[in-house]
């Protein structure tokens, strides 16, 4: 039998609860959770140097930039190998 015809033995709010459960998930929440009370915790002003400038602002504005430019890239490179 062809698995598009196999009978379901499952509902379908069981089907999403499952997988929205998933241990690669519940990991990706708690990582994401801990950076944030990581990025918050450090507020004190830095200074920091882009190429010639020198920029001063909070910790956390720097360490969330670079946490949201790093998700970027990733999001990126693995939408490049899906293809």
């Amino acid at each position: 039998m062809s698995p598009k015809k196999a009978p379901r033995t499952a509902g379908r709010g069981a089907s999403r609860t499952a997988g929205a459960l998933a241990p690669g998930r519940i990991a990706m929440v708690a990582v994401a959770v801990l950076t944030l009370v990581f990025v918050f915790e450090d507020t004190r002003e830095v200074k920091i140097r882009l190429l010639v400038p020198e920029v001063t602002l909070p910790l956390y504005v720097a360490l969330l930039a670079t946490a949201l430019l790093g998700a970027g890239c990733g999001s990126y490179v693995a939408a490049r190998r899906r293809k």
